[in-house]
């Protein structure tokens, strides 16, 4: 029997019976393979396919959890073992600097460490920077490292005034016309022409774009678009430094190949030349990044391209129980577009597993608590708090989430913080070792260690360590994680390395730092599903699954909504074993129940009916709809502008415009509140939340109707509440402040 909660290992080895993995599991420091036949032990046959066809074009079309990664390191380290592909003749490409330094560790690992293994952006700099003197002349110019001052500048320039999030919006959409390679001038046309919904006027943007670009001019700064337009430039321009780079590098590895944008491709293309060296690994079922400018055209295009591809599609799903993956494969089965037409049927490898779980929940902080809860009771059965994930559609949906794994003493971690080896605990204990490895027996630290691991624990107790973790969250907490995994991470290194030193493990973290390879941080994930792209735990909590969220409510287009489909199918596949899903039907408790389940668990979650024509609810959502008036835009009632802030819709107004609330009403509404939160036993948020309190001392309602158009006052608590507080907008005394504790809700 396997204990509740923990996933099933299996025993036999064989790639039939459950020895292929990706990796996940494996030791931390693996034997380098003797020789180029053993690299490929333990691949199944497609992954073999993979690995042993390394001339002319591959397209290695991979679903989730099939091992791609495993594939095509091995593919790269069985050509360089079998003196096939010289190390420096290859450049692996992929998308984010964690999955290059992954990709680095596992070419080192698998004796391959000569090969470069980068992002566009890294490998298109560098290249700019060798060659820019030669090709242009003097120094590169700087790097701008954040461009939103700069967009900030530009629009001011041009008599916008915009808010941080119209300047984060005016960032994305000016990054977005640079890698679909779209100068100022034709931004608005290729707006239209792309059904793209534009943050504003597309004319606006237009004008911030061109006077931007004429700063960085002015300044001679470039940003990270730059780098990929200006290599670009170089290579289509100098013929002969073009052929330098092809000499350099011949043979080309491109890892999620979904995700290239229009820049990418047309590099790509540079770096090839008329060379068909070339394996592509993707899932267009996971393009996830459309507003980005990523594009799986090119995926699903490359045989038209290169009609003598080798093609080799990886279905066996290593990572997830078959229960996760039918419900994946359920998920795609109700998917539309050219992306759908070529999704992959998951096919489990592993042994059965508990069903997922669908959890409805009355408000918000009832799904946080209640998942936090869960998450308690698995940690509790054995499951590693590093082997546990909370994804949601967008981060701003991680605070509650925050709080609540805090209030149940449950660790965790945010992801997309800064990188492991830079945060400043690690810096500062690599330093300790560092020269407590160079002292070696005169450090009296070490008088009382054993052994490697003991060493580590000794000295990295003078930074924080300690063998109890902290009470509590925060910066003190997250120091302590970081030194833990250090820890862990020399324990598992003499456990690999028999008689392994101090100065050993020193010379390893050195390594890892410049791959980037960080260890695991023990603490419950919260993520994006974005951000959790590539990745994987044992348990997955995927939360906040109403309409609205998921599908996010500005995909309108059958394309968007159809992305916010593989971006939930991304989120499901990231759970090996436990999966569950929830939703809240209101926002904040005693609010109306007024939410329903994201569309696209119709027919798959127990109860729901399938979904209708073009992904809609189904009959009985449509039969809802028919009789729900649709309000328009929600306007600012001071300046006019439409607002999307929650906080700022329920206030009626922007969060920077003037208040006109009555102070004096307003702690009579707060003391009122007071009263009533003590007689019925709740805390005073499921009375009114402070933004209603506002929303009301602004309006000052003069009836039940000015009092039902605050957002926030339902009908029932209209009803409940109205006379009061009716009563005190008119400046009248109540007759018993502490109102009726016994009223039905």
């Amino acid at each position: 029997m396997v204990a509740c909660g923990q996933p099933p290992h299996p025993h036999r080895r064989t790639w039939q019976h459950g020895g292929v993995t990706a990796a996940t599991h494996s030791s931390l420091f693996p034997q380098v393979p003797e020789s180029a036949d053993a690299v490929l032990d333990g691949l199944d046959p497609e992954q073999r396919a993979v690995a042993t066809t390394l001339h002319g074009p591959v397209c290695v079309l991979a679903g989730a959890g099939t091992g791609k990664t495993r594939a095509i390191t091995h593919r790269i380290a069985y050509g360089v073992r079998a003196g096939i592909l010289q190390p420096a003749s290859v450049l692996a490409v992929t998308f984010t600097n964690r999955a290059a330094g992954e990709m680095r560790g596992r070419l080192r690992q698998l004796g391959a460490g000569g090969v470069q293994a980068r992002t566009f952006h890294s490998a298109a700099l560098r290249q700019l920077q060798y060659f820019w003197p030669r090709a242009v002349g003097g120094e590169v110019p700087r790097l701008l490292e954040r461009k939103i001052q700069l967009v900030a500048e530009s629009a001011a320039r041009c008599r916008f005034r915009l808010d941080r999030n119209e300047l984060r919006d005016a960032t994305s959409e000016i990054e977005w016309a640079k890698v679909t390679q779209t100068v100022p001038a034709d931004y608005p046309a290729a707006v239209a022409k792309s059904l793209r919904d534009a943050p504003r006027d597309p004319a606006e943007i237009s004008q911030i774009y061109a006077m931007y670009e004429q700063l960085k001019r002015d300044r001679a700064v470039i940003d990270f678009e730059d780098v990929l337009l200006l290599t670009v430039g170089i290579l289509q321009d100098r013929p002969d430094i073009a052929d330098q780079i092809r000499r350099q590098y011949q043979h080309f590895v491109v890892d999620e190949y979904q995700d290239v944008s229009p820049l990418q491709q047309r590099l790509l293309e540079l770096w090839l030349g008329d060379r068909d060296s070339l394996c592509v690994v993707g899932d267009a079922s996971q393009t996830i990044y459309s507003f980005t400018g990523a594009t799986p055209d090119h995926l699903l295009s490359f045989r038209t391209r290169h009609p003598s591809a080798t093609v080799v599609k990886l279905v066996r799903d290593y990572r997830s129980t078959p229960q996760v993956v039918h419900l994946a494969n359920g998920l795609l089965s109700q998917a539309r577009g050219r992306a759908a037409e070529h999704r992959l049927e998951l096919v489990s490898q592993r042994e059965s597993g508990p069903e997922p779980s669908y959890e409805e929940y009355p408000d918000e902080p009832a799904e946080a608590e209640g998942t936090a809860r869960r998450i308690r009771e698995l940690i509790d059965t054995g499951v590693p708090a590093g082997e546990i994930a909370v994804l949601y559609r967008v981060n701003a949906q991680s605070e509650v989430y925050e709080q609540a794994l805090a209030d149940a003493g449950v660790p965790y971690q945010l992801r997309g913080a800064e990188r492991f080896f830079e945060r400043q605990e690690v810096r500062e204990a690599g330093v300790a070792l560092r020269g407590a490895a160079r002292a070696g027996g005169n450090d009296s630290l070490l008088d009382s260690a054993d052994d490697l691991p003991g060493q580590v624990r000794a000295v990295l107790s003078t930074q924080g360590w300690s063998t109890e973790p902290p009470a509590g969250s925060g910066a003190v907490r997250d120091r302590w994680e970081s030194l833990a995994a250090l820890v862990r991470l020399a324990e598992d290194f003499a456990r690999a390395r028999s008689g392994a030193t101090l100065a050993d493990l020193v010379a390893e973290l050195d390594e890892r730092a410049a791959a980037q390879h960080a260890p695991t941080v023990q603490g419950v994930t919260l993520a994006s599903m974005h951000a959790a792209k590539g990745l994987e735990w044992d348990a997955v909590f995927v939360v906040g699954l109403t309409e609205g969220m998921m599908p996010i409510t500005y995909a309108k287009t059958d394309e968007q909504i159809e992305e916010e489909r593989r971006l939930l199918y991304v989120g499901v596949t990231r759970a090996r074993f436990h999966l569950s899903l929830s939703w809240a039907l209101s926002r904040s408790p005693g609010g109306r129940a007024s939410r329903r389940p994201t569309r696209f668990l119709n027919g798959l979650r127990p109860g729901s009916a399938a979904a209708g024509p073009r992904g809609t609810a189904g009959a009985g959502g449509a039969e809802r709809g028919s009789r729900r008036k649709r309000r328009g835009p929600a306007l600012c009632r001071v300046c006019g502008k439409t607002l999307t802030d929650a906080g700022e819709m329920k206030l009626m107004r922007c969060e920077d415009c003037p208040s006109d609330m009555d102070e004096g009403l307003y702690e009579r509404l707060r003391e009122w509140r007071s009263a009533q939160a003590r007689g019925l036993g709740q805390p005073a948020y499921c009375v009114f939340t402070d933004k209603t309190l506002i929303a009301i001392a602004e309006a000052v309602p003069a009836d039940e109707a000015e009092l039902s158009r605050i957002s926030g006052v339902g009908g029932r608590k209209l009803e409940r509440f109205g006379a009061d507080v009716l009563t005190l907008c008119a400046g009248q005394e109540l007759e018993d402040e502490a109102g009726d504790p016994s009223a039905e809700d």
